[in-house]
């Protein structure tokens, strides 16, 4: 996906950038795979802002991906490839052999007419198909990678990503993943072979503010500008320091660069090399 520039005709054109849907096939979603999804603008139940900066927006429908691939050994046809407002990858509709439809994230490559399947045994290692990581071969580049067999992928699904598998060993897989992180998964759970497409989204400029609001976006206002009973950073005639020993979040924790990860997570046996700061 090319990015496409535009003439800076005004201001707010300058550096704005859109994205080339030359790759969109079909431009409606699949109308029993799309829910309505909620406007909350980051407020719990008790209409209470629990996340900062969300809110507005343009309307959207939540497309149904098929994250867990567990429709085994039935091949799908690619019959379009899809826009998804809620993600930066592209998606693909799949027409199964038994009359059923799903969504899945599209790979570099995938096209339509592509047939694809998923396995728990070992099937033709090409691009759209999920097996088992001790099945791929080590380099190959592999996304939507399962943490716990069965439990559906939750890494590597970002435009562009792509992970790669190391080694496979006794109960464990050593997957690479875009970070630079090399950790274990267990050899049983499914990953997708090929590299998320729409690999071009890091190329995008938003360009003006009224961009940002219509992604459910808001403004973020810095600590500093604020006064002393809004933020540990606030107060102070002009322009101040932090002065503080620590940088502090609104609620007063350490932040800029500190580990949040749990020393005792119990999955940090299977951290094999930490990711590049």
């Amino acid at each position: 996906m090319p990015v496409r520039k535009v003439k800076p005709t005004t201001n707010g054109q300058r550096q704005l950038s859109h994205q080339d849907f030359s790759d969109i096939t079909k431009t409606s979603p699949e109308k029993s795979l799309v829910i309505i999804k909620k406007q909350h603008a980051g407020r719990n139940n008790q209409g209470k802002i629990t996340v900062r900066h969300q809110g507005g927006g343009a309307k959207r429908f939540v497309r149904i991906i098929d994250f867990k691939r567990d429709k085994f050994n039935v091949k799908g046809l690619v019959a379009s490839i899809e826009y998804d407002p809620n993600r930066g990858p592209r998606i693909a509709l799949i027409n199964y052999q038994d009359g059923e439809k799903r969504y899945i994230i599209a790979p570099i490559g995938l096209k339509v007419g592509d047939d694809v399947m998923s396995s728990k045994e070992l099937i033709e290692i090409k691009t759209g198909n999920a097996m088992p990581a001790a099945f791929i071969p080590a380099g190959m580049a592999v996304h939507s990678i399962e943490l716990v067999p069965g439990g559906g992928a939750k890494i590597c699904r970002g435009a562009g990503n792509a992970a790669y598998v190391m080694s496979v060993e006794k109960k464990f897989a050593q997957i690479k993943l875009p970070s630079g992180e090399i950790r274990l998964i267990k050899k049983e759970c499914l990953v997708t072979v090929g590299q998320v497409g729409n690999a071009d989204l890091r190329h995008l400029s938003i360009g003006k503010a009224g961009r940002s609001r219509h992604l459910g976006i808001r403004p973020t206002v810095r600590g500093t500008a604020m006064n002393p009973v809004d933020h540990p950073h606030g107060g102070g005639e002009g322009n101040q320091p932090i002065g503080l020993k620590h940088p502090k979040t609104k609620w007063g924790k350490n932040a800029y660069g500190v580990h949040t990860r749990r020393a005792k997570r119990a999955s940090t046996r299977l951290i094999v090399t930490r990711r590049k700061k």
